[in-house]
């Protein structure tokens, strides 16, 4: 019996770390198992390819986007890190408090 190359999880958790990323990046915690799945099963499918069934360049492609949104994640996270520890976190909450406040009076 041979196992199928299913893309739609990868897919799927792409996706959600896609929108993940608009939370400091913390998609990447998303979006690296979803890669970490997609190259282990496209290794796997390589290595044997009687064993699997499906379209290895399709694998191939939902790996790539995986990687593609993970790169963006941690890019993110970084540029996050990067201004909590030198802005500081109540520069931070001060500066969303003021648009809390512009938002109110408009």
């Amino acid at each position: 019996m041979k196992k199928q190359l299913n893309t739609t999880l990868i897919y799927v958790l792409s996706i959600f770390g896609l929108l993940c990323c608009c939370f400091g990046g913390l998609g990447f915690l998303v979006s690296g198992p979803a890669y970490l799945i997609a190259n282990k099963k496209l290794k796997s499918a390589i290595e044997n390819p009687d064993n699997y069934e499906g379209n290895i360049n399709a694998m191939n492609t939902v790996k790539t986007i995986a990687l593609i949104i993970l790169i963006i994640n941690v890019l993110y996270f970084a540029y996050t890190l990067y201004i909590f520890f030198t802005v500081g976190y109540d520069e931070i909450h001060g500066r969303w408090r003021e648009a809390m406040e512009a938002l109110e009076n408009i």
